[in-house]
């Protein structure tokens, strides 16, 4: 017979322990899970950190300066106090080279009709402030760096030219547009005689009242008086040295010989060598550069060696220098007649166009010769175009190749009214100016050169 287990019945207080351990767990699970609540779900207030405290410095004390006026010199009195004109000082040639804009600066027009949309109005390495308008016998230009020549030969103030009165012309022409430049602008003035110089200044000079007063005191002494012509035993007057290509050896030398075209070619590459923007040559011979003499080779000295050898020669010429004492007393009595004539009229004594020289001097007085010479020594010329080349690579070295702008060449050629000057000669002038960009201007005697001035009027 199966018999059936008892149920075991549960002790009560064990049940109470099993009730009181679950009560607890809920507890604490409530409890830790509202502080993880808290902490990690709900965020902390916002909090603020305190400024830091600045520290208040106390600021310096015053302090109180005094100046006292300096007392002025008792022994200077007021009156001699003067003011100076700011464009009469007088600087030293200091070279400042101010950077090109024209390519990176512009603006839509010219600044004081100084040209065209560009800053610097054309002037490369100039800001172009001193520009002045200039007008030398009716030839005008724009500049701001100017050289004046005039020629002090006897050939300006021969009587066909209206001698020294027409001369004084000249001068009151130069000084009245060196009167009438702006302060701003530089400028010198040269007298030469044939190769002979004399400079105003030694280098350029600011523009202004003190420097047109001086200029007109500096210039009054040259061919004012009859017995004072030209450079002639001047001691100021001297052949300036000349320094740019002198490696070159076909051109460069011959610029020093005394024929006239040599000579202007010399003048020429002087004045280009003053740094200006515009030169005006007012002279009583100019030709272009004509043909340049060079001195003989061997073969071309040899052959007038042998000429002069020839018997024909040798006598041809030893009666003409027998005959040169006589042409000289010729030409002292026919001075002498001309002079006395003259002197009863209350005239100057007449002036030649060459001083010492006994064949211009029996040319112009139109003395013939019984025995004539027997034939110079011959000149050998030099190629135009190798002058022209010379002198392209001349301004290229002094302006192109520093980024200056080159100068402008102009010649006022003053002639007596019946003076010859043919085609080929004023072609050749044209060449001239027209290869430095110039004008040139043909005046003849004491009327036209009156009324040819046109510097009193020009203004800046």
């Amino acid at each position: 017979m199966i018999t059936e287990p008892k149920k075991r019945k549960i002790n009560p207080m064990l049940l109470n322990v099993i009730l009181i351990s679950l009560l607890l767990h809920v507890v604490a699970i409530f409890i830790l899970g509202s502080i993880t609540i808290i902490k990690y779900i709900i965020p902390d207030d916002a909090k603020f950190e305190e400024p830091p405290v600045i520290e208040e410095i106390e600021p310096p004390k015053e302090v109180k300066i005094e100046i006292k006026q300096q007392a002025a010199p008792q022994n200077q009195p007021m009156n001699n106090l003067r003011m100076k004109q700011v464009g009469n000082i007088a600087i030293s040639n200091i070279d400042v080279e101010l950077p090109t804009m024209e390519e990176s600066f512009t603006v839509s027009s010219g600044i004081g009709g100084l040209g065209g949309g560009s800053l610097l109005g054309g002037t490369k390495g100039s800001l172009g402030m001193g520009i002045s308008n200039v007008s030398v016998f009716g030839l005008k230009t724009k500049a701001e760096r100017l050289l004046f020549i005039i020629d002090a030969n006897r050939e300006m103030v021969t009587d066909k030219k209206g001698g020294l009165n027409s001369y004084k012309i000249i001068k009151d022409e130069i000084t009245d547009m060196v009167g009438n430049l702006s302060a701003g602008t530089l400028f010198n003035v040269m007298l030469y005689d044939r190769s002979r110089t004399m400079l105003y200044k030694p280098q350029l000079s600011s523009a202004g009242t003190e420097a047109h007063q001086g200029l007109v005191q500096w210039v009054s002494a040259i061919n004012s008086v009859d017995t004072n012509i030209g450079l002639e035993g001047n001691r100021l007057a001297k052949r300036p040295q000349i320094v740019t290509l002198n490696d070159d050896e076909e051109v460069f030398p011959t610029l020093r010989h005394g024929w006239r075209g040599n000579e202007t070619a010399f003048l020429t590459q002087y004045a280009l060598e003053q740094d200006v923007d515009a030169i005006f040559f007012i002279t009583g011979y100019h030709r272009g550069f004509e043909t340049l003499r060079r001195t003989p080779n061997e073969r071309e000295e040899a052959e007038w060696q042998r000429k002069i050898a020839q018997p024909s020669y040798i006598k041809q010429l030893a009666a003409h220098n027998l005959e040169k004492p006589e042409m000289q007393k010729r030409i002292d009595a026919e001075m002498a007649k001309i002079n006395k004539a003259r002197a009863a009229k209350g005239e100057p004594d007449r002036i030649l166009a060459q001083r010492h020289g006994i064949y211009s001097n029996a040319n112009e007085l139109k003395l013939p010769w019984k025995t004539s010479h027997p034939g110079h020594r011959p000149s050998f010329e030099i190629s135009d175009q190798l002058v022209g080349k010379y002198f392209k690579k001349l301004t290229d070295t002094l302006y192109k190749d520093k980024n200056k702008t080159e100068p402008s060449i102009n010649v006022v050629l003053f002639l007596a009214g019946d003076e010859n000057f043919n085609e080929q000669s004023e072609a050749q002038l044209k060449d001239y100016v027209r290869q430095f960009s110039g004008k040139y201007r043909i005046i003849r005697g004491l009327n036209e050169i009156q009324s040819a001035r046109s510097s009193k009027e020009t203004t800046n």
